[in-house]
């Protein structure tokens, strides 16, 4: 079933037998983290349930940063002023469009697939205050550390996991808000989902990595 809905034809037994393996093992991991008690995010079987962690990460995270010389002068931030709501999700103010997957090897462009871009402004560096007022004015596109195994099956949940900082994967923030265990989240949309569907990370250390 998984093979026929994921379009699975492998070239031959050997290697139908060397990705039920990488599967079966896949799978058992899933479930010893969702074994874990209090956990707030499950994993779960997806079309990546047949790739190592490597193959996964050499296929999808292609993020480069680009190493642009900025300058050292202090720039204005237009929302610096903004007042800030509680909660804020891009998603029902129709700011979002429709997910296009980013296929596998496709390399992540300037701007990440979830957004569309009409101009852009730099969001001052290392300054979640400055990122939560744009992100109540648009859509904001940022990089993070998308390698771990919880991130390649990832399913539901507000993600706590471990947060890398080798940057190599470019997403959307399109809100945030506050869980009812009183953690606060980002709500981010990805492009690694097929059937037009997007990937909704919530995360509960407001992305550090971001």
């Amino acid at each position: 079933m998984w093979m026929a809905r994921n379009g699975r034809v492998y070239k031959d037994s050997a290697e139908k037998n060397k990705r039920s393996k990488i599967f079966n093992d896949n799978v058992e991991y899933m479930e010893s983290v969702n074994r874990v008690e209090n956990r707030p995010y499950k994993l779960g079987i997806n079309e990546f349930a047949d790739q190592t962690n490597e193959e996964f990460q050499a296929s999808r995270n292609g993020y480069k940063r680009l190493s642009i010389a900025r300058s050292s002068q202090t720039l204005s931030f237009r929302h610096e002023n903004v007042t800030a709501p509680a909660t804020m999700d891009r998603r029902k103010k129709g700011a979002v469009t429709p997910i296009k997957d980013q296929e596998p090897m496709c390399k992540s462009k300037a701007a990440s697939h979830a957004a569309k871009i009409t101009g852009y402004e730099d969001v001052p560096a290392n300054n979640e205050a400055a990122l939560l007022k744009a992100v109540t004015k648009q859509p904001v596109s940022v990089a993070i550390d998308a390698g771990g195994s919880d991130f390649q099956f990832y399913s539901s949940g507000v993600f706590t996991g471990q947060c890398g900082t080798e940057l190599d994967h470019g997403v959307t923030v399109v809100g945030y808000g506050t869980a009812v265990d009183t953690t606060k989240y980002w709500l981010v949309e990805n492009s690694w989902r097929k059937l037009g569907r997007g990937w909704i990370l919530k995360d509960a250390k407001r992305y550090r990595c971001c």
